[in-house]
């Protein structure tokens, strides 16, 4: 019996976590994450903040937990031949839920989504070339460089109203990644 009653707390949990995120969504296409305080988020999904509280220790948790639920949690890195499969799923998951990651990605401080996002993507990284390199310090740059730069192509990419579709977004940056193998071939050999 236990077991059931578990099974209905985290059932529970989850519309009332889910009703949160989708008040927060709705209000962030009206006005800044800035502008939006807890009370805003309840009051447009009928809960009280004891009920926020409960699930989130601020609203910037909330951003991170759509991020990790809506997101990651759907990604299945066992169906992915390569990486550069995995940064098409990603991309289109950004351009799936744009209007959101366009307004998420402008969050700054300390609890930046931003930072939420470098700091979720970077194991993706890793796992795709963790054979890439020798040197630990140069794979370790390498992981930072390519989080940081795809984030700063998405962020660019949402901000500028996405004008191109995420396979057009995908190739671009699938051309720019082999452009830059084969300069540093190139150079290599020259030397």
């Amino acid at each position: 019996m236990y077991s059931w009653i578990v099974l209905i707390d985290m059932a529970d949990s989850n519309i009332t976590k889910n009703a949160l995120a989708a008040s927060l969504k709705n209000l962030m296409r009206e006005k800044p994450f800035e502008k939006i305080s807890v009370s805003d988020i309840c009051d447009s999904c009928g809960m009280n903040r004891k009920s926020f509280y409960y699930h989130f220790k601020d609203k910037y948790d909330l951003v991170n937990w759509i991020f990790l639920v809506d997101f990651l949690g759907k990604m299945n890195f066992e169906d992915y031949e390569t990486g550069w499969d995995a940064v098409e799923d990603i991309c289109c998951r950004f351009y799936a839920d744009r209007e959101f990651y366009r307004a998420a990605l402008k969050i700054e401080g300390q609890n930046s989504f931003h930072d939420y996002v470098i700091d979720s993507i970077r194991p993706i990284v890793t796992l795709y070339i963790q054979d890439m390199f020798r040197d630990d310090d140069l794979q370790e740059f390498f992981i930072t460089f390519y989080c940081d730069a795809f984030l700063c192509a998405i962020t660019r990419w949402l901000s500028e109203g996405m004008q191109m579709n995420d396979k057009d977004f995908v190739k671009k940056l699938k051309a720019v990644g082999v452009g830059l193998a084969k300069i540093v071939i190139r150079d290599e050999h020259e030397i």
